[in-house]
């Protein structure tokens, strides 16, 4: 009898030791995700991205088992009467808690797309454990000296938790694409603020002026991530862009996919409106108030561990409230919103005093918390993976655990800054095919464009008929590649340093090997490679390193630079290899790229890369926009990609493939411009 009891009282205490272990796990998750969630829209580590999945998928998980505990404790009960009362009081102002953490933090409500798609299975959960509250508040009763903060608390964490599930409804593709679909009264707004925008003649714009711009283009052109087509202000949307320097272009364009990021993946859209306001100040109000009379009630009966565990879920509870309060002050929401009231005094004061935190020049150099994309561009690059690849005994054996690709890219794969010459660049060049938009036929012309456009209207185009083959009569997947081979064979057998082209050859290199990268290592962002175009790759990749090995290696390739690689492979003219893949005959590209190469070398030296930069840039933007949205709202959680970026400015300056054949006034308006 006695070691029935000792068991019974030791069982008895591991599951009270377990159930606080839970719950402080519970608010440790949370405190985690307030302030980590959103740096995963400019943070594009692999490892940091695993770090955010494995705590956004466990914190549910903990709070919902730390639920279960609460109840079969309560069930079980104390050690005696008195402190049984006690102990059961402090449950049931635990459970409440539970809510608030389930709800989640405003800087995450989905991990990825797919996560707003079980908003019903999150709905159920809601109700089972609003349920489960309740009925662990009611085995408290009648005695509860802590009713009134349980209630509190009660009501600030059911808020949460509907404010969570009602966000990923929202962001759902059916509720998202059905409440974007226009209206009659949503068109005659949209052209009188249109109207309004457009009329802002600046060439130079301030951070409020970006955000605002942003936010009306975003409520105006967010249809694009359900495919929908855009019902007016292109022209205005065009004329914007066109008029404004290629930093403010990529300062918009980074903060109008930033709202995009709230809407998908937080609160954002759902607390700010007045309706949200409202339940956030309730909520708010609802904590502190528990916390308060918690603090002034008479606590005797109660273990101080208890106690000590009261006292932080409730400093938890209320530091949660006030960081998120915090953020949402001084979002560009809030900012966004107050525009309006920017004429009065207070509401100058204010918007004055939130770009303080927001501003590259900000003294608190706050700015950084709210950068958003990792101005960073990944880069891939054939010739020098070939030269860095393991020894042949290693690669075996890292294939047989499964690691060979994790240590590839650990060892092949890095980022370079994004440069805001790349960015002028890319705009220049956007900025002069919008200006060809002025039919149909050429509209289609310019979206199928892969780099012949480019070559066709260079400055230098005599220069360029002997390359238009390269573009004009290969697949995609077979141009890129043979552009970027060329490029880095011109990049490394190039001595001269002194010539004025070393910026269209810096931004030639970057995108050459961002482009290889998305081929590579992201296909998802670039669906109009076809599906052989990976299989290409290798046989390239192969034919190579075959190369390599025969005419420069003497058993190790760490002795081999690239210079002198390229410079033995730019001669390179053996007869094509062809591989037969599925029935299907695909041949290695590096005959003809080193072909491509000698012509480019032919042309001279700053008309060259002038030339190069351009194609390069044409074979972004047709990347961009023949991928679906859907893919790059995925990508707005991974860090962001420049690709995303191009994409939604090439939206917005015409080339959207949801456009048509005009058989509307506004359609007519649009590609009929001049």
């Amino acid at each position: 009898m006695g070691n029935t009891k000792i068991i019974a009282e030791a069982k008895n205490l591991w599951m009270k030791l377990n159930l606080r272990g839970a719950i402080l796990t519970s608010l440790s998750l949370q405190v985690f995700l307030i302030f980590f969630a959103p740096m995963r829209k400019r943070w594009s580590n692999w490892w940091f991205a695993t770090l955010m999945w494995s705590a956004y998928l466990v914190a549910d998980s903990v709070a919902v088992y730390a639920f279960g505990l609460i109840a079969k404790v309560q069930i079980i009960g104390g050690t005696s009467d008195s402190k049984a009362d006690a102990y059961g009081d402090l449950l049931a102002f635990w459970a409440p808690f539970l809510l608030l953490h389930l709800g989640g933090s405003d800087t995450i409500t989905a991990f990825a797309l797919e996560d707003n798609e079980l908003w019903r299975r999150h709905l159920l959960n809601l109700l089972f454990q609003l349920g489960t509250a309740c009925y662990v508040l009611y085995q408290s009763l009648p005695s509860n000296k802590l009713i009134v903060p349980t209630i509190l608390v009660f009501i600030g964490g059911t808020i949460k938790y509907i404010e969570r599930t009602r966000a990923l409804y929202l962001a759902s593709f059916s509720k998202f694409r059905g409440s974007l679909l226009p209206s009659i009264d949503v068109m005659r707004l949209l052209n009188i603020e249109s109207r309004d925008a457009g009329e802002q003649n600046k060439t130079d714009l301030e951070d409020r002026e970006v955000i605002r711009y942003a936010f009306f283009y975003f409520t105006t052109f967010k249809g694009i991530l359900v495919e929908l087509p855009f019902f007016g202000q292109m022209d205005s949307s065009i004329d914007f862009f066109r008029m404004i320097t290629a930093a403010d272009a990529f300062r918009v364009i980074e903060a109008e996919l930033n709202f995009f990021y709230d809407v998908l993946y937080t609160k954002a859209a759902l607390v700010h409106c007045p309706t949200g306001y409202l339940f956030r100040a309730i909520s708010i109000g609802s904590v502190v108030t528990a916390f308060a009379l918690f603090y002034v009630l008479n606590k005797h009966g109660f273990h101080e561990y208890d106690v000590r565990i009261t006292y932080t879920l409730l400093l938890g509870a209320v530091g949660l409230e006030f960081v998120a309060l915090g953020r949402l002050i001084c979002s560009d929401w809030t900012i966004a919103h107050i525009g309006r009231f920017e004429k009065h005094p207070i509401g100058s004061t204010f918007m004055k005093f939130l770009l303080k935190f927001k501003s590259e020049r900000s003294p608190f150099a706050l700015h950084i918390l709210h950068a958003r994309w990792s101005r960073s561009i990944f880069q891939y690059n054939l010739i020098d993976s070939q030269l860095r690849r393991w020894p042949k005994w290693i690669e075996k054996l890292l294939d047989c655990i499964s690691l060979k690709e994790l240590f590839d890219e650990l060892k092949s794969g890095h980022r370079k800054p994004y440069s805001d010459e790349l960015g002028e660049l890319i705009i220049k060049e956007l900025i002069r095919k919008s200006l060809a938009l002025n039919s149909f036929e050429g509209w289609k012309y310019l979206c199928a464009a892969r780099g012949q456009w480019a070559l066709e209207h260079s400055e230098t185009q005599q220069d360029c008929t002997n390359l238009l083959p390269f573009v004009s009569d290969v697949d995609y997947d077979e141009s890129l590649l043979l552009w970027h081979v060329a490029t880095e064979l011109c990049y490394n057998t190039d001595t001269d340093e002194s010539t004025n082209c070393n910026i269209d050859r810096g931004n030639s290199k970057v995108l050459s090997d961002y482009m290889v990268h998305l081929m590579i290592k992201q296909p998802d962002l670039m669906s109009a490679v076809g599906g052989y175009g990976e299989i290409r790759f290798q046989y390239t990749r192969d034919e190579m390193d075959n190369f390599i090995s025969k005419n420069l290696s003497d058993g190790s390739k760490t002795k081999i630079t690239k210079e002198s690689a390229c410079q033995s492979l730019l001669p390179f003219d053996a007869e094509q290899r062809l591989y037969e893949e599925k029935g299907m005959v695909i041949e290695s590209v590096l005959t003809d790229a080193c072909a491509l190469a000698r012509v480019l070398q032919s042309i001279e030296e700053e008309k060259r890369w002038k030339i190069m930069s351009e194609v390069w840039v044409e074979l972004l933007g047709y990347a961009a926009i023949h991928c679906r949205p859907y893919n790059y709202a995925q990508q707005l959680s991974k860090g962001g990609e420049l690709v995303t970026l191009v994409w939604l400015l090439m939206a917005q300056l015409g080339f959207y493939r949801h456009l048509r054949e005009p058989r509307s006034p506004w359609e007519g308006r649009l590609i009929g411009r001049k």
